[in-house]
């Protein structure tokens, strides 16, 4: 059994101002998005200042979208009683997968204004993403956030204000799967051209494996508990679908052409984004 770190939530307090580890890691995840898409800009034929404009259009996505997520699928019944709550996000609750689809909204109006096909798009998107997903998890872990079942495991460890229970260390399991590993597969597969669609599919399909899993060693929400047959969480609700769309984009993508941009630096056509 291994201790629970002793970490400050607040990483820096100037006054009544409070800045929390889990706020740094968007902006590492933000940052990093921004440095590995300028490495790569040429690709989608975007300067390098397009991509200051792509990570803020993200941004706002994961934001909203995650913040709706979390209460449309975790607080609907907080939210049918104060509508106000919603806009409470001092209050915590973000939503991966609220966050993803706010995400998926971001990249099709930015690929409109680019004239950028949609999935040329996601699949240069898609390995920026998984920094953020990686920081992220470690932000929960410093908050004393998603606790993990309990076990004998030599790495188990008590949670604070949980009992003496050793738990799975769910979050830095998730930390090394949908960061570390997610982002080494992506980075490496998609440093040669690939087909339009392969890469989005590739990520859909690789984070819903790896956080399907980990919902099995992760306690499921208090205030919701398993959905169904005393084993299904909402977080293997919301992830399954991903592994059926991601299995159907890669398919998919074995009819659809090599992306001539990229690695050329060559600009897309202006109707391109009408064909994805």
């Amino acid at each position: 059994m291994m201790d629970y770190p002793t970490i400050d939530p607040v990483a820096i307090s100037l006054g009544p101002l409070q800045i929390h580890w889990y706020g740094l890691m968007y902006v590492v995840g933000f940052v990093a998005a921004w440095w590995l898409g300028r490495r790569r800009a040429h690709r989608v034929g975007l300067s390098q200042d397009a991509i200051g404009d792509l990570v803020f259009y993200a941004a706002l996505g994961v934001v909203a979208g995650g913040r709706l997520g979390y209460a449309l699928f975790y607080g609907i019944e907080r939210l049918v009683a104060d509508p106000l709550w919603l806009f409470m996000v001092w209050d915590g609750g973000m939503s991966f997968h609220g966050g993803l689809l706010g995400v998926l909204v971001a990249a099709l109006l930015f690929a409109r204004r680019h004239r950028l096909g949609y999935f040329q798009l996601t699949d240069f998107i898609a390995p920026l993403v998984p920094i953020g997903l990686g920081a992220g998890r470690i932000g929960n872990f410093i908050n004393h956030e998603l606790p993990g079942r309990v076990s004998e495991l030599p790495w188990a460890m008590p949670f604070p204000h949980m009992g003496p229970e050793p738990r799975h260390p769910s979050a830095l399991y998730e930390f090394a799967l949908e960061g570390v590993v997610l982002f080494v597969l992506l980075w490496w597969l998609s440093a040669e051209p690939r087909r339009r669609g392969m890469i989005s599919g590739m990520f859909m399909l690789l984070y819903g494996v790896f956080r399907f899993a980990v919902e099995f060693v992760r306690l499921p929400d208090e205030h919701l508990g398993f959905i169904a047959f005393g084993w299904v969480t909402m977080g293997m609700l919301l992830t399954a679908p991903m592994i059926v769309v991601g299995m159907a984009l890669i398919a998919w993508s074995r009819r659809q052409p090599v992306d001539g941009a990229l690695g050329h630096g060559v600009l897309p056509s202006r109707d391109h984004g009408r064909a994805s």
